[in-house]
């Protein structure tokens, strides 16, 4: 099984890329759907619900398909677990985050029975709730639909 395209790689530099950044790359994310966003929050659950929205209001996942937002929740929880480093906790530990987020769909895998996978990358900061503490993180979540 060779991997044709890598959505977890995609997805992390998307995660780390401006707006203007990412006009340098048009036609470099092709045979994916994919979206971008921020998110910065004490609370976890506002996290998830800002990557969540994203990707359905931008059609990367269908709402009325229960498997792709459970494969994207997924996704997410694995990718907070590298941002917080194994505790998915913010607020409750004191912590806050800000952070830029990318989603790609897309088929990783030459063989079309391997189906299609999200993958949710994390890119930011996190540290105390207190301006000029916080350092940098970065998570990345893959799952298949």
């Amino acid at each position: 099984m060779s991997q044709t395209i890598k959505i977890g790689k995609q997805a992390m530099l998307l995660a780390t890329l401006s707006e203007e950044e990412l006009a340098m790359f048009s036609g470099g994310f092709e045979n994916i759907e994919f979206c971008q966003g921020k998110a910065g929050s004490m609370e976890v659950q506002k996290v998830i619900a800002a990557v969540e929205t994203a990707a359905k209001r931008n059609g990367i996942i269908s709402e009325d398909v229960y498997r792709e937002t459970h494969a994207l929740y997924h996704a997410i929880l694995e990718s907070l677990q590298g941002v917080t480093r194994g505790q998915i906790g913010v607020g409750n530990m004191m912590r806050t985050v800000g952070l830029r987020f990318a989603v790609v769909r897309g088929k990783p895998y030459s063989r079309p029975e391997e189906g299609e996978w999200l993958a949710v990358a994390f890119y930011g900061t996190i540290g105390a709730p207190v301006k000029g503490l916080e350092h940098e993180t970065f998570g990345l979540g893959i799952n298949h639909i």
